[in-house]
């Protein structure tokens, strides 16, 4: 009976979905590293956890190998050690080295999570990605935006997401998006005028086996950066059609060059206004933001499920795409606790029979701290422009009221 290994920080409600996912497999045994204790884990899923260690950092390496190895020595070969959050892709491929388990290793690891060590493969390899620089003082910034020109993005090297990433328009606000960074180091990156997407790819053994594609409205950036704004994520049921020819070439070299082997990839991308396009990044795991929740809805697939059985036994059916999805960011404006959420009704009654899945911002619930917002519906048709315009209206009816 194989014995896998999943780690995560803490039990949010991605990570519990993940290990209520792995556990449930058939004849696995299944261990867990985490920084908080079992018994804030539901009984149920509790009595399907073989094995535990809480430590106090997953993400240092050396904790992390060490709660592994004990969990081997009760339960034997480690056959799987996995994690699904992007800080842990390198300690845990180190500790994977360390004991011997198949995966990703650390050189691999660090092509996905070093952005600048990413970009310099992408610009060997030929590939289209913006261009930038990671810097470690304001000289060297100010060297870089000579060059390059403002608008420009400043993130951490090794950043997740759009987390601690800024547009920043002048030298005084270079300045101050340097002194926000959380390490002594900045990745700067070209302001790209166009749109955003992300190109999300099942590989098995070295080989793209099924890919989605989603269109962001706004920016990620405009959304962090306009706290009005409720986000929205189309993913078109036309990903197969030839205007997405390029990205998809693109993006498979992209994972050839940085040596994905078997999992889920998340890459960043840019279509600019003259109709190039242009990788931003890409990362080692399955997306956030629901995004792995509209891939299986437009599929009709639990795509959770589909990641696990990819990564724990090399098996993977591909799914004939048959919709398109998206998913509408309900957010409040302010600080505060969610006060009311107006306008449901109205959605309900005109696209309820779109409906897949929501989460609806509760009442004295706390404000989220990111573009993502307090809740979220999922639509779906067979028609792409059905669901976007849907959206659109979502977004312009309801409204999260804090206090």
């Amino acid at each position: 009976m194989p014995f896998i290994i999943y780690a995560c920080p803490n039990y949010t409600v991605n990570a519990v979905k993940f290990i209520e996912v792995l556990s449930d497999l058939p004849g696995v045994t299944f261990g867990l590293i985490a920084q908080e204790p079992l018994i804030l884990l539901s009984p149920e899923l509790r009595s399907r956890i073989s094995g535990f260690r809480m430590i106090p950092d997953v993400f240092d390496a050396g904790m992390l190998t060490v709660a592994a190895a004990a969990l081997r020595e009760e339960f034997g070969p480690v056959h799987r050690l996995i994690a699904a959050v992007e800080p842990l892709q390198v300690p845990l491929a180190y500790a994977r080295e360390q004991l011997g388990v198949a995966g990703m290793n650390v050189e691999t690891a660090l092509n996905f999570r070093d952005k600048d060590r990413m970009k310099r493969l992408f610009r060997e390899a030929g590939l289209p990605c913006a261009r930038a620089q990671t810097v470690n003082s304001m000289a060297a910034a100010e060297a870089f935006a000579e060059i390059c020109g403002f608008p420009l993005v400043v993130k951490p090297p090794d950043g997740a997401g759009s987390l601690s990433t800024f547009k920043v328009d002048n030298a005084a606000e270079l300045k101050a998006a340097l002194a926000a960074m959380p390490g002594n180091q900045a990745l700067l990156e070209e302001f790209i005028t166009g749109t955003e997407h992300s190109f999300d790819t099942f590989s098995l053994n070295g080989r793209a086996v099924y890919h989605s594609l989603s269109n962001y409205y706004p920016n990620p950036l405009e959304a962090m950066r306009e706290p009005w704004i409720q986000w929205q994520v189309v993913l078109p049921q036309e990903v197969d059609e030839p205007q997405y020819d390029d990205i998809r070439d693109a993006a498979f070299k992209a994972l050839d060059t940085l040596g994905m082997h078997t999992g889920i990839s998340h890459l960043e991308w840019f279509r600019r206004t003259d109709g190039s396009i242009a990788i931003s990044e890409v990362a080692a795991r399955p997306p956030g933001a629901q995004i792995l929740t509209l891939i299986g809805r437009a599929g009709d697939f639990n795509a959770i499920d589909a990641w696990a059985r990819l990564v724990v036994f090399g098996e993977f059916e591909a799914p004939r795409r048959q919709y398109a999805v998206g998913a509408a960011y309900l957010r409040g404006q302010g600080q505060g606790r969610v006060r009311a959420v107006h306008g449901l009704d109205i959605v309900q009654a005109a696209f309820g029979h779109l409906v897949t899945d929501f989460k609806i911002p509760q009442i004295g619930q706390e404000a989220a701290a990111n573009y993502e917002g307090e809740g979220y519906i999922i639509l779906r048709h067979t028609e792409t422009e059905v669901v976007r315009q849907a959206l659109s209206r979502v977004v312009s009816v309801v409204r999260v009221e804090l206090s």
